[in-house]
């Protein structure tokens, strides 16, 4: 009897087999992602155990002790800075009524479009026996010396950070106070406290876990920073392992410096996740003008100062400040040296954005067809770039490529006979490898976030009608995700255009960006022309910035 032929299924036919092939060529794509990550991170950190040289031994000797000194009250001081500033702006914008709150509310957010480096130089600039501060009070009083708070100082570099830092705890807490309002002090006023013991006993402790999130990416900040500490000469570890790299010429001992500064990363992400590890609050929808506390008369008027203050010298000052310097430096300055330095950050910032989308659209893909414990955790590690500072990084992916180089060259020897240069160093592969790396998180966060508003039953109604695969992701989910995708992009192309450590270490020989052209004219105390790259830094980083404030703004 002759058997019917078996029908043959191709694997991207509808059912089981496609599913499981999708679904395998997606998460082998996460899996490469969280691979690139760790690649870097794991030549840093087997850099512990090569062998100690001499650069590596000077470090130990003379300044290692004080990398840790500096980094540590670096980090008290910026973490206790942005708290105090983050916490009551939050407080006050969320919970609280006074004149001038609605546009202060979403002003609070400006100081964030301005690079720490930035706002370092214009202090200095400002601020210094020289600056124009100083000298007018000199011939106001008529005295050649008068006292005046060191703006070149720990305390300098701390209150610069803080101002340009806070806004990261000011946007978690306000969201968490937003879920409150005046609710939790009447509930605490009912048991017999006050408002600012209230505040203190309810408000705070259930905002915490906001607030520390906020927390981590301030420290994550402060640890990654090399422009500011540079422009400050203030020594940490973002800039020894400058000076070990380029000063002293030993890739090995900055590798070393590299491994230190992530074990510390590690601990404060550690420390981050254990203090919020047990804590468990439900909130319940959004405050309104009718459940903010009226501040009335001279409250409301102190609160608007208090407000107000710091907008003006975190973000109002610097700008005006560096306006004028702009005017002044623009005729004499400008040339097409700056279309080339503006070209080529626009170009990274762009090839950068649509790298990381593209890699977020990846992790996300996988997460939502396949959420199981390994790809958690796959995501999980794919998006640890963000935690790891752009010296390290830089770090990380030098020395590998600098071993696959010497492999192609050796091979090209062996079987053509041709002697061939650097194939990877020094190209712009290494640059946008490091900023896939350290911004792919940036992106996911975005896109996961509107991920998450579609419903899963969409998913099943698309299959049902014939769509699935890519296509699905195609015709469904991204004209759904348009809006995600677009912050996303706006995020990571400002964050491109403001990194300063992993395009000075990396970039190409001539490949200068405005972030470098900023590096080149502060390291010769050139504050103005300084002003004209920063500038155009500073307006790159409204768009963004503007767009968070309308986001976090609905609903109030």
């Amino acid at each position: 009897m002759a058997m019917k032929p078996t029908a043959f299924r191709l694997p991207f036919e509808q059912g089981v087999p496609f599913r499981r092939a999708f679904l395998d060529r997606w998460q082998s794509a996460a899996l490469l992602l969280a691979g690139l990550v760790l690649a870097p991170l794991g030549v840093v950190l087997f850099s512990v155990f090569s062998e100690t040289n001499d650069v590596w031994l000077h470090f130990v000797h003379t300044i290692l002790m004080t990398l840790f000194t500096n980094t540590l009250w670096l980090m008290l001081g910026v973490a206790f800075g942005t708290a105090f500033l983050g916490v009551s702006l939050a407080w006050l914008t969320a919970a609280c009524d006074f004149p001038g709150r609605k546009w202060l509310d979403w002003a609070l957010m400006l100081p964030l479009s301005l690079p720490p480096y930035v706002v370092a130089f214009v202090s200095i600039g400002l601020l210094d026996f020289t600056g124009p501060i100083q000298t007018q009070l000199r011939s106001w009083f008529g005295v050649d010396h008068i006292w005046f708070p060191r703006i070149r100082s720990t305390g300098g570099i701390i209150t610069v950070m803080t101002l340009t830092l806070y806004p990261y705890i000011y946007m978690l807490a306000r969201n968490a106070f937003l879920t409150q309002g005046r609710r939790a002090i009447e509930a605490a006023q009912s048991l017999g406290h006050g408002r600012l013991s209230g505040f203190f006993r309810v408000a705070l402790p259930m905002a915490r876990p906001w607030i520390a999130g906020g927390l981590a990416l301030v420290l994550m900040e402060t640890l990654a920073d090399f422009g500011t500490v540079s422009i400050f000469n203030y020594d940490t570890f973002t800039t020894a392992i400058y000076k070990a790299w380029f000063g002293l010429f030993s890739l090995s001992a900055a590798a070393q410096l590299a491994s230190l500064l992530v074990l510390i990363v590690f601990i404060v992400l550690l420390i981050e996740q254990q203090s919020r590890s047990r804590q468990r609050f439900s909130q319940a929808g959004r405050s309104n003008v009718a459940d903010r506390i009226p501040l009335r008369g001279i409250q409301g008027w102190m609160a608007s100062a208090y407000a107000v203050l710091i907008l003006c010298i975190a973000f109002i000052i610097p700008v005006g400040q560096l306006s004028i310097w702009t005017y002044q430096v623009f005729g004499q300055d400008f040339d097409s040296r700056y279309l080339a330095f503006l070209s080529h950050s626009v170009f990274l910032g762009a090839t950068a954005a649509l790298l990381a989308c593209g890699g977020a659209l990846i992790l996300v893909s996988a997460s939502r067809l396949r959420n199981d414990l390994m790809t958690r955790v796959t995501i999980r590690l794919a998006t640890l770039g963000y935690a790891l500072p752009g010296s390290v990084l830089a770090v990380g992916i030098f020395i590998p490529l600098i071993w696959i180089d010497k492999q192609i060259i050796g091979w090209a020897k062996t079987l053509f006979g041709v002697e061939i240069g650097f194939i990877l160093n020094g190209t712009l592969l290494a640059m946008l490898l490091a900023y896939l790396i350290r911004f792919l998180a940036v992106a996911h966060g975005a896109v996961d976030s509107a991920v998450n508003r579609i419903t899963p039953s969409l998913d099943e109604t698309a299959r049902s009608l014939g769509i699935s695969g890519v296509p699905l992701l195609r015709k469904v989910y991204l004209p759904m995700l348009r809006g995600g995708l677009l912050t996303s992009a706006l995020l990571v192309f400002v964050d491109v255009m403001k990194e300063m450590p992993i395009t000075l270490m990396t970039r190409p020989f001539g490949w200068d960006t405005l972030s470098v052209r900023i590096f080149e004219m502060t390291s010769e105390g050139e504050w103005e022309r300084a002003a004209l790259p920063a500038m155009a830094l500073v307006l790159t980083g409204f768009i963004p910035i503007l767009l968070l404030s309308r986001y976090s703004s609905k609903g109030n």
